[in-house]
């Protein structure tokens, strides 16, 4: 699919006229089986949808959400955009990579984290593609030093465009619907089986909401199992139910032919097990994942979202839980990024960020 069109808009063709969106990725992304890793562990039914090739320059699922949430604030004529997210944050790394594509200032807000290889890889894109990368000891002084720049933004004119953490918003989930269609089309086209399972990570959960909204709007059968990877305020069957309602009604509004959903409480399973001792310290399941999948399949996955998500995968298909074709959906960036941080060197980064790379990093990093 060359053209800026998605296939959400041609099943609902008035929401493209009323719902602003920039092409930025490279779609439809693979859908296909897994032989080697399903050989390995005794199974057949083992499919991948890879939105780690997403995009030619930085892939994974932020790419989908962007799409969206950067037009609209270039529609809104926004002067910048600012995000949120950890040191090590994909989302805020995509965001600045794209947010420069379209032509727009990035600035990030960051939390501290867990070290990890792609903390500092994360923190070199944005370092290369010149956003502005902030980190504060805290949720409170991240707060307030927002307030205050928002504050100065409106004094200023323009204002700053506001994505919310993983872009995970109405307008943002929109880039799952459309994946949801995208799944759909690839099945009826035959790259993989409809599958029983969807096993798919649940950050900021605009994801899996999206992806609700999109199978039940097609009337797909699927389980999507969400695994946590972020802490209950981000992550949780509230939140999604939330999201899942709003991005619903802002469909609706935007196309009355849109159905008017409920929320498929039957077809969401959201596990807490694989989630570890806190937000982004790595696991030996997650560990054993990543090997796995890097080892059978060439997939790089990393500790903090997909390899516990693939983990949570291998737990149930050891425990015999899965009956028929089971899909992961990885949503990490699988694009060799080191063209684009050559230049950029860490101690041109802020004094508080250049401590990830003096540290050490977790023990149980691959560094994949």
């Amino acid at each position: 699919m060359s053209t800026p069109t998605r296939l959400l808009f041609e099943r609902y063709p008035k929401l493209a006229g009323r719902i602003a969106h920039r092409a930025l990725g490279v779609f439809p992304t693979p859908l296909a089986a897994m032989p080697r890793l399903a050989a390995t562990l005794g199974t057949t039914d083992l499919y991948v949808k890879d939105d780690g090739v997403s995009a030619s320059v930085y892939g994974g699922n932020k790419v989908r959400k962007l799409e969206f949430l950067l037009a609209d604030a270039i529609e809104t004529e926004s002067r910048a955009v600012i995000t949120f997210g950890y040191a090590g944050s994909n989302h805020a790394a995509a965001t600045a990579v794209y947010a420069r594509e379209v032509g727009l200032p990035a600035i990030s807000m960051l939390l501290p984290q867990p070290n990890a290889a792609y903390v500092r890889r994360n923190l070199l894109v944005g370092l290369a593609v010149r956003a502005e990368l902030n980190e504060f000891p805290n949720r409170a002084a991240l707060t307030a030093a927002t307030a205050l720049r928002l504050a100065r933004s409106r004094i200023g004119g323009r204002p700053l465009y506001i994505i919310p953490p993983g872009g995970s918003s109405p307008l943002g989930t929109l880039g799952y619907v459309n994946a949801a269609f995208e799944l759909d089309a690839g099945i009826a086209g035959g790259d993989a089986p409809e599958p029983e399972r969807i096993y798919i990570a649940l950050g900021s959960s605009g994801s899996v909401a999206g992806l609700l909204v999109g199978l039940t709007a097609l009337g797909c059968r699927a389980r999507v199992v969400a695994v946590r990877v972020a802490g209950e305020r981000w992550a949780s069957e509230r939140i999604v139910r939330l999201l899942f309602e709003r991005t619903v009604r802002l469909l609706c509004e935007a196309d009355a032919s849109f159905p008017k959903l409920s929320f498929p409480t039957g077809r969401l399973e959201v596990r807490h097990e694989f989630f570890g001792d806190g937000y982004a310290k790595f696991t030996e399941a997650g560990a054993e994942a990543m090997r796995l999948a890097r080892e059978h399949e060439g997939l790089a996955l990393d500790g903090s979202y997909t390899g516990k998500t693939l983990a949570a995968l291998l737990a149930d298909l050891r425990a015999r839980r899965l009956d028929g074709p089971t899909l992961f959906w990885n949503t990490y960036n699988r694009r060799d990024l080191t063209g684009l941080t050559a230049g950029a060197d860490p101690k041109r980064l802020p004094a508080r960020l250049q401590r990830y790379f003096t540290g050490e990093l977790q023990p149980l990093d691959a560094g994949a």
